[in-house]
């Protein structure tokens, strides 16, 4: 009877690999409400585009496929017997630092409660698949730095995006050069954002620098305070989580203090694309890099991403003018998430402000980077860059990182 047990046990775990017998690959139940990314993240796998590509093989699904709570599915761990060694022998690979990454991978899922015992004492090696057969140049969203892809060469040749995405998931490394040697380091507070998806662009840029003002003698111009407010934005929302591109980007400006940032031309667009002087092949350039993005994230099973587009206006002198924001007409979602910040601006200028009034709107506007955008679209403009009053909006410190807690705070809602 022991031996006819030991059998069927023995049958079992056969029965459950058969179809894969030259790979093992752990088998694990779908939760209610689970998609095929939060499958995935829960296992810490959602980073590698190739662990996706694994999991459709494994399942005979598609991208579009939907899960079954409680149905089992393949996922991107292969399961070794661990020779009671090492890791590196067990596997027959060369490197320290793979073998440490895999480790640590196994610890965090006997932490999470995902395994049942330690390697040690089960002889069980979990190994995601990435570590073994991802290709070193696959572009992995595991190796996505959103905001860090490293400076651009200096004839700022088009390269593909794909070659730049550096960021290692398992060393807990969270550097990011393009907020500066002081801020690069973001420590991830909490994960309220996790799962949801940020495009974040601040206007105009390279050879073009927006509108322009003068300040106690000194020139404002639009593109470089706006992209140092986008910037402190996309900072707040990486440390809460979230996956955030900044799409116009500047290789050394960084986060910047002081009242007078100075006006340069080497901002570039997502993917190193040189920014071109025609306006219109500059906003097509803008909306097909988030587009492209857009469509990756989509079919990992994101659904929660939206684009937000920060400028500062130009009006006459005398114009006194709120934050204010514009809305694709028709789009509920658009027009929701508008009103939401404006919203809590109107509740910050009641607290904050001596007289309490806020005059900022939230209209429909069918400008191209609401209309051909995929996500949904918000449009803001932080006030008058020629009028006196706005521009301390926006040319003290301490008010431009007030306008991106706001805008994040907005955003929560």
């Amino acid at each position: 009877m022991y031996r006819f047990l030991l059998f069927l046990v023995a049958l079992g775990v056969l029965t459950a690999f058969r179809p894969h017998e030259e790979k093992r690959f752990h088998r694990v139940p779908a939760r209610s409400g689970d998609n095929i990314y939060k499958l995935l993240e829960r296992y810490h796998l959602e980073k590698h585009d190739c662990n996706f590509d694994q999991f459709y093989s494994l399942n005979q699904l598609s991208a579009e496929s939907q899960l079954q709570a409680g149905q089992k599915y393949y996922i991107p761990v292969l399961i070794y017997r661990y020779n009671g060694k090492s890791i590196r022998t067990t596997l027959d690979i060369p490197g320290w630092e793979q073998a440490l990454r895999i480790k640590r991978y196994n610890e965090t899922m006997l932490a999470e409660e995902l395994r049942r015992s330690t390697l040690t004492r089960s002889n069980i090696l979990w190994v995601p698949y990435h570590e073994l057969s991802c290709l070193s140049g696959e572009s992995t969203t595991a190796q996505v730095d959103p905001s860090n892809p490293p400076p651009p060469p200096p004839a700022r040749e088009k390269i593909d995006p794909k070659i730049i995405e550096q960021q290692q998931k398992f060393s807990g490394a969270r550097k990011f050069p393009i907020f500066g040697a002081q801020y690069a380091h973001i420590p991830l507070v909490d994960q309220k954002l996790r799962g949801k998806v940020f495009y974040l662009v601040s206007g105009h840029g390279g050879p073009d620098p927006g509108a322009v003002g003068k300040y106690r003698k000194h020139q404002l111009c639009e593109d470089e305070y706006a992209y140092d407010v986008t910037l402190r934005l996309c900072r707040r929302l990486i440390q809460h989580g979230a996956i955030a591109y900044m799409i116009t980007r500047d290789p050394d400006d960084g986060l910047r203090s002081g009242e007078y940032l100075d006006c340069d031309t080497d901002e570039y667009c997502w993917g190193d694309y040189k920014i071109p002087r025609s306006q219109k092949a500059r906003l097509f350039q803008r909306s097909d890099a988030i587009n492209t993005l857009y469509e990756r994230h989509r079919k990992q099973g994101i659904k929660d991403q939206q684009a937000l587009i920060i400028h500062i206006d130009s009006s006459s002198k005398g114009v006194n003018t709120d934050v204010f924001f514009y809305h694709y007409p028709g789009s509920d979602s658009s027009r929701r998430i508008a009103k939401n910040i404006h919203r809590t601006f109107a509740q910050k200028y009641k607290k904050y402000r001596s007289n309490g009034r806020y005059t900022g709107t939230v209209t429909g506007r069918d400008l191209h980077m609401l209309r051909e955008c995929k996500p949904r679209a918000v449009f803001i403009e932080l006030g008058n860059i020629r009028n006196s009053a706005d521009q301390k909006r926006f040319v003290l410190e301490s008010n431009r990182e007030a306008l991106a807690k706001w805008l994040y705070e907005g955003l929560i809602k």
